[in-house]
């Protein structure tokens, strides 16, 4: 039976060349942006709040009934979007 080849192990150090590294596009966000993100957040939490504590004593509230989930979660939902472009 014919001997099978050696092979050669390769070898697995990085090269040091193809480790450049990458800029960022821009710098930190402003503090404009954190407050209009955590801002949205906060409004979100607070109507929903409103909407089952008040919702008897505000009548256009209380009228719009299941589209105070959408109202408060979308604002929510705004706020955690912003949290993606947050830097």
């Amino acid at each position: 039976m014919p001997k099978s080849k050696v092979r050669k192990k390769t070898d697995y150090t990085i090269n040091p060349a193809s480790r450049t590294p990458v800029k960022i596009k821009g710098g930190p966000s402003p503090v404009w942006y954190v407050a209009i993100m955590l801002g949205f957040m906060v409004a979100g939490l607070l109507w929903l709040l409103v909407y089952y504590l008040a919702a008897e004593k505000i009548t256009w509230m209380n009228d719009l009934n299941a589209w105070n989930f959408l109202i408060g979660f979308g604002l929510m939902v705004v706020g955690l979007i912003m949290t993606m472009r947050w830097r």
